[in-house]
């Protein structure tokens, strides 16, 4: 398995579907890399303990994070697995934040807003550059500017992620700017 099959086969059990290869995860998302190895080896896939914690440190989205003992792994956000209810500090955001996103969906998200969908936040980005990385790996790319400012005043929590990733539980249209002229 490559180094980057590795990154997603991992991000898909922890985020989505542990019990796909037997796997438990705690409430805040934790599995034993022993039994991530160990179910993913049952499931025939070949990864390696080695391959976990290069997943880890690997790429800059950094996905993932090690217990302090080394012996369990997570993802930090994403979830889509009602198990996993990771607990996150309100945090204060700054005036914009960026959301990355297919223009095939522009339409949707006009009427209702940015949505979890399956997972339990929306992800948010610190800068366009990140949203349009995000945005692409859908389609053509687009990307909204958030007032997260205005939301805050009305009491909306924001949080962020130990990589940076801002998550809030949904964005109503009206904290959405940046559409282009014929969405």
């Amino acid at each position: 398995m490559t180094p980057e099959d590795a990154s997603r086969f991992i991000a898909y059990v922890l985020r989505h579907a542990p019990e796909s290869i037997g796997l438990a995860l705690d409430a805040e998302g934790w599995a034993e890399i022993d039994a991530l190895v160990a179910g993913a080896v049952a499931a025939g896939r070949a990864l390696t303990h080695a391959q976990v914690v290069q997943a880890v440190d690997a790429g800059a989205k950094k996905r993932y994070a090690l217990s302090a003992d080394g012996r369990c792994i997570r993802a930090l956000q994403g979830h889509s697995t009602p198990q996993v209810r990771r607990s996150f500090e309100p945090a204060e955001p700054p005036a914009v934040l960026f959301h990355g996103t297919a223009t095939r969906f522009l339409a949707a998200i006009r009427a209702e807003g940015l949505r979890p969908g399956t997972r339990q936040h929306v992800h948010l980005s610190l800068n366009e550059a990140t949203a349009v990385q995000v945005g692409q790996r859908h389609g053509k790319a687009h990307v909204l500017r958030v007032d997260a400012l205005g939301m805050r005043a009305l009491g909306h929590a924001f949080h962020r992620a130990e990589n940076g990733v801002w998550l809030t539980e949904a964005v109503p249209p009206r904290f959405l700017s940046g559409w282009p002229s014929s969405a």
